[in-house]
């Protein structure tokens, strides 16, 4: 756990980042509507995790996963920002299987990649040591007909 409350704060460039987004362009925001912004941040943000926290407790989990944070947000009656959640939850879920998808694909094509300069390389030894033989042909036919 934190040493100090402050320690709890969410990073005030995410916190200013935010509030500038919300906010219509010409509105501006004083320091101290900023970091009461912040703190009531930490506090939400700590209060959900608590609650999320006892539905992870309550399934004999150690693990907080979604479904613990879309109940808590229901049962603290935040019921308002389950569906915008779920939203979120389902984009960031097709993002990492693009990525996944993405990797795979990459790492596939490596292999392909090297199988082709494995098989290369196999030609080229081949062919290097078919030159070495018709080279000893040609020297024994010319020593046959030398003698």
């Amino acid at each position: 756990m934190a040493e100090r409350p402050e320690d709890l704060n969410l990073p005030n460039a995410v916190i200013t980042r935010i509030i500038k987004e919300a906010l219509p362009d010409g509105v501006s925001i004083s320091k101290e509507a900023r970091s009461a912004i912040s703190h009531a941040t930490s506090v939400f943000v700590l209060y959900a995790t608590s609650c999320a926290n006892n539905f992870a407790m309550k399934g004999k989990r150690k693990t907080l996963n979604a479904s613990d944070v879309l109940s808590a947000m229901e049962e603290t009656e935040f019921q308002r920002f389950v569906t915008p959640l779920k939203e979120a939850l389902e984009a960031y879920k097709r993002e990492q299987k693009g990525k996944n998808e993405a990797s795979e694909q990459k790492k596939k094509d490596k292999d392909k990649k090297t199988d082709s300069e494995e098989q290369d390389k196999s030609r080229d030894e081949d062919n290097d040591e078919d030159e070495e033989r018709l080279e000893e042909e040609e020297q024994n036919k010319e020593e046959e007909v030398d003698n």
